[in-house]
């Protein structure tokens, strides 16, 4: 590993904190003792039980943070493959927050430098070749990932709303856990919140591990992304993974009709209702452009 850490000082060092951090950035224990703690939480369960109205409430909170990752902090600020306007682009990022997975110029920074830098050990933030388990959950706890990489995000940063939001973004989830609990008392809270947050924190997860050891390939991208159909359930349609690594600045991840992308349909939807404009496609003779054919045109 130190081998690993000489080659890539720029990436994987512990970068300085910027103006875009708030108190919560130094506040690891706290943090730490947070995210294991909701994790327990859900134990409780066997105790408060469950209602019809309890996993509807786990249902909404789930999927609707979910598009929040997907359509807003992914395919928005990290690849800008749609335009909106500067409220709704707020809205977004307040709805992505309310996901528990930190501020959109963090999550978003991040993950242009995974594209960077995709699978190549000691530079990608979350490639299994730097170990399974560091890519599905233990990069979030190394310390040189704390800090925003504003250098990656500053066509964002611009935004001071957005800089108050990477700031602040402990409060949209803990005003959500309240909204939960005043909704459905202690097994809203549980439901609608505990365990909602949980499914949710490793369903993404699963897109950075699973997405790059499980599946087909379709595209010789340069990394081990790949395109697996539960992923793109779960997720929305992050699961098509390879074809993501293919033609990142696509709206649209799953390429064929079969390829079920909910996340495009309702980017399509907020388009057709003026919220979102200029949608980004892939090209045809991008997606056309299989290792398969290149194989045949090369013979």
């Amino acid at each position: 590993m130190s081998q690993v850490l000489e080659t890539a000082p720029l990436i994987r060092q512990k970068r300085n904190v910027s103006e875009a951090e708030g108190w919560w950035s130094h506040q690891a224990i706290l943090s730490r003792t947070l995210y294991w703690g909701i994790h327990a939480a859900c134990l409780l369960v066997f105790w408060v039980g469950v209602s019809t109205g309890d996993v509807l409430l786990c249902l909404a909170t789930f999927f609707a943070r979910m598009f929040a990752i997907t359509g807003g902090y992914h395919r928005y600020f990290s690849h800008k493959s749609y335009k909106t306007s500067r409220p709704f682009q707020f809205v977004l990022a307040v709805l992505g927050a309310s996901a528990t997975q930190k501020g959109p110029l963090w999550w978003a920074g991040n993950h242009r430098i995974h594209h960077r830098y995709s699978d190549q050990p000691g530079q990608d933030v979350h490639s299994p070749r730097d170990g399974f388990w560091y890519a599905h959950q233990g990069w979030i706890f190394d310390a040189r990932q704390d800090a925003t990489p504003l250098d990656q995000i500053r066509d964002f940063a611009s935004f001071p709303e957005l800089v108050w939001l990477n700031r602040w973004h402990i409060v949209p989830p803990t005003l959500l856990a309240v909204l939960c609990f005043a909704i459905g008392g202690a097994s809203g809270l549980l439901w609608g919140f505990a365990v909602s947050t949980v499914l949710l924190w490793h369903s993404t997860y699963c897109i950075n591990s699973l997405a790059h050891r499980l599946g087909t390939r379709r595209y010789d991208t340069g990394d081990d992304s790949r395109n697996h159909w539960f992923l793109g359930l779960l997720t929305l349609g992050e699961g098509w993974h390879n074809n993501h690594h293919h033609f990142c600045a696509s709206a649209r991840q799953g390429f064929f009709w079969w390829e079920v992308d909910v996340t495009y349909y309702i980017l399509r939807g907020l388009a057709a209702v003026g919220l979102i404009w200029d949608v980004r496609e892939p090209p045809a003779q991008v997606v056309n452009a299989t290792i398969a054919n290149r194989l045949r045109n090369a013979a």
